[in-house]
């Protein structure tokens, strides 16, 4: 693991760009360790703390399809700026994990990996009915997931997804398959039987318009996972302007860093101020809370047939091996390790320590893992496996990232 100092631009870049975090997030212990810290796992024979992690709240933001470095840091090739000048105040003023990976491709294995502990071998983007481009028929989970333990601890949870247009939505997209803003691949909790099945349960799935007034209300979601749209959240696709939705259309970028692209980075970097500011300034944002933003997977970028056309397929922390010529990959992929690439993934915790970088092996299991420990669940599917899927509290806890 490394240290990093601040980058003084990108401090001021979040003093201008003004999540006015200062007085709320800034305060305590964090400012101790501003100069640097060291974090380390505590060692098998003891040496971490002698009291068990506990996590107040727990919010995590989920972006699409973007590498580390087409986020983080990145230029605008048009403008000479940063592109994501506020996700890159954050990594810069919290903590950010510099060897974060997706699971796998595509998209929905990792929102479901990151809710059950496992992909369940599936690779595709299938919803509960639509059939998308090929032949693998629907996708519907009958599996344990962290919602089943949320509800089995009493501990109350929400999922806030932008452009769904009422609580406890079941229809895979809105508001049509051809345009579709919201979709339910990036909604994985719709995707469990028992939730799907469950009106009752499923109603904790709202529209991110009710977040603002549920967090400031008397019974606050101690859990809570918010999906942008497809306008906000980098993946686009969209050609025809949405009523309401004053971003659309967003279309497909047609390559890399072109002007599209530029844009989509544009609009989620407003979407993550304006939900950070607003989880930071509830009544929820108490104790020792983290936000956690990431990005799902790397980019589509349209050039490798033999992985599925994405920017990478490293991966780590039992991201799956599949054998060459995986139907559900290509008839090119060569076999081996199918992980997601490296992604973004900044920590934003209320007394945790500031200005780090660390770099052990983490992805999406190592998230869900952190926040099982950091709530008192049970270890579901690869979370449980110490060997290789780490917690990742040194980027949370503030005496566990120091000597």
């Amino acid at each position: 693991m490394v240290v990093a100092g601040a980058r003084r631009m990108a401090l001021v870049v979040a003093a201008v760009a003004g999540v006015t975090v200062g007085a709320t997030v800034l305060s305590g212990a964090g400012s101790a360790v501003a100069s640097g810290v060291s974090a380390a796992h505590p060692s098998p024979g003891g040496g971490g703390l002698a009291t068990p992690h506990r996590l107040d709240h727990v919010f995590i933001i989920m972006e699409e399809n973007h590498t580390l470095d087409h986020t983080i840091g990145d230029i605008d090739p048009g403008t000479g700026q940063l592109s994501m000048p506020f996700l890159t105040s954050l990594a810069d003023t919290y903590a950010q994990a510099t060897n974060y990976y997706g699971v796998t491709h595509t998209s929905e294995p990792n929102y479901i990996a990151a809710t059950s502990g496992s992909t369940w071998w599936v690779n595709n983007d299938n919803e509960w009915d639509v059939v998308g481009n090929n032949d693998f028929g629907v996708n519907r989970y009958d599996h344990t997931n962290i919602v089943d333990e949320l509800q089995a601890a009493h501990i109350p949870w929400a999922a806030y997804m932008e452009a769904m247009p009422t609580a406890g939505y079941l229809q895979d997209s809105w508001p049509s398959d051809s345009n579709a803003l919201y979709v339910s691949k990036h909604n994985p909790f719709d995707l469990y039987t028992d939730i799907h099945n469950n009106p009752a349960v499923a109603r904790n799935v709202k529209p991110y318009s009710a977040m603002a007034a549920d967090l400031n209300s008397r019974h606050t979601p101690r859990y809570v996972w918010i999906s942008p749209d497809e306008c906000h959240n980098m993946h686009s696709g969209i050609y025809t302007a949405v009523p309401g939705f004053s971003d659309t259309p967003c279309p497909y970028p047609n390559a890399m860093g072109d002007a599209t692209d530029e844009a989509s980075k544009t609009a989620a970097d407003n979407f993550l101020k304006q939900a950070v500011s607003t989880i930071v300034h509830s009544k929820a944002w108490t104790g020792n809370s983290v936000i956690f933003i990431a990005a799902d997977e790397s980019d589509y970028d349209g050039e490798s047939p033999d992985n599925g056309f994405y920017l990478s397929n490293q991966g780590c922390c039992d991201s799956p091996v599949l054998p060459a010529g995986d139907p559900q990959v290509s008839p090119d992929w060569p076999g081996g390790v199918y992980g997601g690439g490296l992604v973004p993934m900044v920590v934003i915790s209320r007394h945790g320590p500031r200005h780090i970088t660390d770099d052990t092996a983490y992805n999406h299991y190592s998230m869900l893992l952190t926040i099982e420990e950091g709530l008192g669940l049970d270890k579901l599917g690869f979370t449980s496996d110490a060997a290789q899927v780490k917690p990742m509290w040194p980027l949370i806890d503030f005496q566990h990232g120091r000597h």
